[in-house]
């Protein structure tokens, strides 16, 4: 009996989606519902988030287009709605459409439903059918939201469909949605997006995997270039490790396995202004005249790492050593074996998230177990063994940092 249910409400859902994509392909938005509605909110946009548009001559007046967006906020369909003056269908994750007035409401907008965590060749037979008609579609190549931080990595969705549609891809980046939403209350923070020129690729049948990826590829850093452009949290591009010996040379691999530039910088002052993070992973007892040497060198923007092995001279934390003569973005601490090989675990400690998961994703890119903590959890630990971080007490801390 529970299973004829369970099959019956699997085969309501089915059948609504299939509607909702029907709606999409055959009938588009509802031209009352959208106009009233893009009247009331672009206004409203304009004047509680101070919106700004750069760049809205990129946009293409007619046929097909794709945006590509980074994606932060539950907003972010809604501002990009407000870029161009024609209609921007998008994709929605199907549990939003299980409300019906919900359903109803954002179908008419232009939402149309994906089943995520796997293919869904109906959302994909919709996007093009959209397409085909000479409409506008907004994809987030990031799958999800990604916050905070610099940009997540893009699937190859988009890639395809540029490539088996022949639609130009515009490039956006939105900035500030992120903070407009503090539990139910929506706040009046700044709000910016920058749209770049669109990009065209050769129309293909079927494009391969590699194909889309490819593609892919080129359209994300054109992405990104709007987003640093307004200021946002750039990837790691190019790191310096400064120490000598071995634990200097194990994170120097890390990063390099991580595709991220390193520089060892094992003497006197370096230049460092060009650097997203800079790591002290010599001993601890030479961290004063390591952060002497190098601390007026790093620009603000940077990220800075402390991998100081072993007790200070004065018995000082050395993240607090750090922090107090550095003028960096983000302070963070690393510890871990003394060879960050492939599996190896690793402690990274920070109480700034973006810099947690900016770092944290570089450090899973090399191969490494990452448990993220706060910069107190850590500091408490090394005061019983300075440099290192027990095995028992990473086992303890695992469900609290990959929480955090």
């Amino acid at each position: 009996m529970g299973n004829t249910s369970r099959r019956e409400e699997l085969d309501r859902v089915r059948r609504e989606l299939d509607r909702l994509h029907a709606r999409a392909r055959e009938r588009g938005v509802n031209p009352i519902v959208y106009w009233i509605a893009r009247a009331l909110v672009q206004p409203f946009f304009h004047l509680y988030f101070r919106l700004s548009r750069i760049g809205r001559e990129n946009i293409p007046q007619a046929g097909p287009v794709i945006f590509a967006s980074n994606h932060r906020s539950f907003l972010d369909p809604f501002i990009i709605g407000v870029l161009s003056r024609r209609p921007i269908y998008y994709v929605a994750k199907s549990e939003i459409f299980k409300n019906p007035l919900v359903a109803w409401f954002v179908s008419s907008l232009g939402a149309f439903p994906v089943r995520r965590g796997a293919g869904d060749p109906d959302m994909l037979a919709t996007a093009k059918a959209i397409l085909e008609r000479g409409d506008c579609l907004l994809i987030f190549p990031e799958g999800t939201r990604t916050r905070p931080g610099s940009l997540g990595r893009p699937k190859r969705g988009v890639g395809r469909l540029a490539l088996e549609t022949g639609a130009p891809v515009v490039p956006v980046a939105l900035i500030g949605t992120e903070a407009v939403r503090n539990g139910w209350r929506i706040r009046p923070k700044k709000v910016r997006a920058r749209i770049g020129r669109p990009l065209t690729f050769p129309k293909v049948d079927d494009a391969s995997p590699q194909l889309a990826a490819a593609v892919t590829d080129r359209i994300w850093p054109n992405v990104m270039l709007q987003w640093e452009w307004l200021g946002g949290l750039p990837p790691l591009r190019r790191a310096a490790v400064i120490g000598a010996g071995e634990w200097a040379a194990s994170v120097a691999g890390a990063l390099r396995r991580a595709k991220i530039e390193v520089d060892r910088i094992e003497g006197g002052p370096a230049e460092l202004s060009r650097h997203d993070l800079v790591c002290f992973a010599g001993p601890a007892a030479e961290l004063p005249a390591a952060v002497a040497d190098h601390a007026p060198a790093i620009a603000p923007r940077t990220g800075v790492l402390v991998a100081a092995r072993g007790a200070m001279p004065d018995g000082a934390l050395p993240t607090a050593y750090v922090a107090e003569r550095v003028n960096a973005w983000a302070i963070g601490a690393l510890a871990g074996d003394e060879q960050l090989e492939r599996g190896a675990g690793v402690v990274l400690a920070t109480d700034d998230a973006a810099f947690a998961r900016q770092v944290g994703a570089a450090l899973g890119a090399a191969g490494l177990d990452v448990i993220k903590t706060p910069l107190a959890d850590l500091q408490l630990a090394t005061r019983s063994e300075p440099g290192r971080f027990a095995a028992t007490e990473k086992k303890a801390k695992a469900g609290a940092g990959r929480a955090a």
